[in-house]
């Protein structure tokens, strides 16, 4: 029973010669068929010596490649020449080459096909009998009832372009951490200067309901105690925050009021 030999870089004998004719950049319809053919015979005997065992098709190909070689080495007979016949003893090795090599592109395309269907995967089959036992339902609207309903489909349109064209949306200007530390220090300014001590965060917020312009004035006062700008008081946990003004200027403070 004949088995197949799978060598590291060819499978089977017309790999191989494939092989040995583009390395040597020959084209396939004009094999120099003696210097191939050593080659061949060459790699088989590297085969043995490496105690590898050679499949039957490989000895076959090597044989082939001998009776082209010695048919072409051999000169032609006065009869064949009268004859006409002028076959070339090399023709149907390079039909068997050409569709060798068809069959392993498309190999090398089913190949890659496997390869990406089976990244894929499938739905199953669903029972949708339900949906086919109901036939379509057609609406019965006459030409007028459509026409009717096409103009309140117009009218409603032009109704909301109207009303459109006299509302426009304005988006208020987002406040920045500039602006509203000077915002912040106009407003402790007043408050100080009125003797009230503090003053608490919500009152420097101008929109209280506004998310981001609470976010704003607490990072503004964050950045203003860094300064030694201002100090702020809290007295627990959640409780309220009041802005009062740094300890280092407290008692300038006092004595001005003072006097």
């Amino acid at each position: 029973m004949s088995y197949k030999v799978s060598l590291p870089l060819f499978e089977g004998p017309f790999d191989l010669l494939v092989y040995l004719i583009e390395n040597a950049r020959m084209s396939i319809y004009d094999i120099q068929v003696s210097e191939i053919t050593e080659q061949y015979l060459a790699y088989i005997r590297g085969m043995e010596e490496m105690d590898l065992n050679v499949a039957a098709e490989f000895m076959v190909l090597a044989a082939t490649l001998i009776d082209i070689k010695s048919r072409m080495i051999l000169p032609r007979s006065t009869e064949e020449d009268v004859l006409g016949e002028d076959v070339d003893p090399r023709s149907e090795l390079v039909e068997r080459l050409l569709e060798y090599k068809r069959f392993k592109e498309l190999a090398e395309v089913l190949g890659e096909r496997q390869e990406q269907n089976a990244l894929l995967f499938e739905k199953p089959q669903e029972d949708i009998s339900e949906y086919l036992d109901h036939p379509d339902e057609v609406l019965s609207l006459s030409l007028d009832k459509f026409v009717e309903a096409f103009k309140l489909f117009l009218q409603r349109e032009k109704r909301v372009a109207d009303v459109k064209s006299h509302y426009q949306r304005i988006e208020r200007e987002k406040a920045t951490m500039e602006g509203r530390i000077s915002f912040i220090r106009q407003k402790i300014r007043s408050i100080f200067k009125r003797g009230i001590g503090r003053i608490s965060m919500k009152e420097l917020v101008p929109n209280k309901k506004d998310r981001y312009d609470v976010i704003v004035t607490f990072a503004s006062i964050l950045q203003m105690m860094k300064d030694r700008i201002l100090d702020a008081k809290q007295s627990g946990l959640y409780g309220e925050i009041f802005v009062v003004p740094p300890a280092e200027i407290k008692p300038e403070e006092e004595t001005s009021h003072a006097e």
